[in-house]
């Protein structure tokens, strides 16, 4: 899997773009990824994880995101999981976490959240 982060100062946000499988071999990778981002930022505000060119998600990766969704919502930090392809929701959605992890957190924004 490759990443890459984004970060914008001005509205206290951070986009970590994810490219690849999400998986026992990449998951810890990911995590380490997003520890830094939230590290290095301690004012974040919103966390977006591009999902655009995810293209696999296995029971590591599933719970890698609910790692971090577990760690930014102690922060409160909000967590959007933008431009979700159907084989991530459809993983989501049969272990009964889509709404979970997806629920929006009532920002203006949370239509921002669309599905890819």
């Amino acid at each position: 899997m490759k990443t890459t982060v984004t970060v914008d100062p001005t509205t206290r946000s951070a986009t970590v773009h994810l490219a690849g499988d999400l998986d026992f071999t990449t998951s810890e990778p990911f995590l380490t990824t997003v520890r830094r981002v939230l590290d290095d930022h301690p004012n974040l505000q919103k966390l977006r994880l591009d999902c655009t060119e995810l293209s696999f998600c296995d029971s590591a990766g599933l719970s890698a995101l609910l790692l971090v969704h577990r760690r930014t919502s102690a922060a409160g930090i909000d967590l959007r999981l933008d431009h979700r392809p159907p084989q991530l929701d459809r993983v989501l959605d049969v272990t009964g976490v889509l709404e979970h992890l997806t629920a929006p957190s009532g920002s203006d924004d949370a239509q921002d959240e669309t599905v890819g």
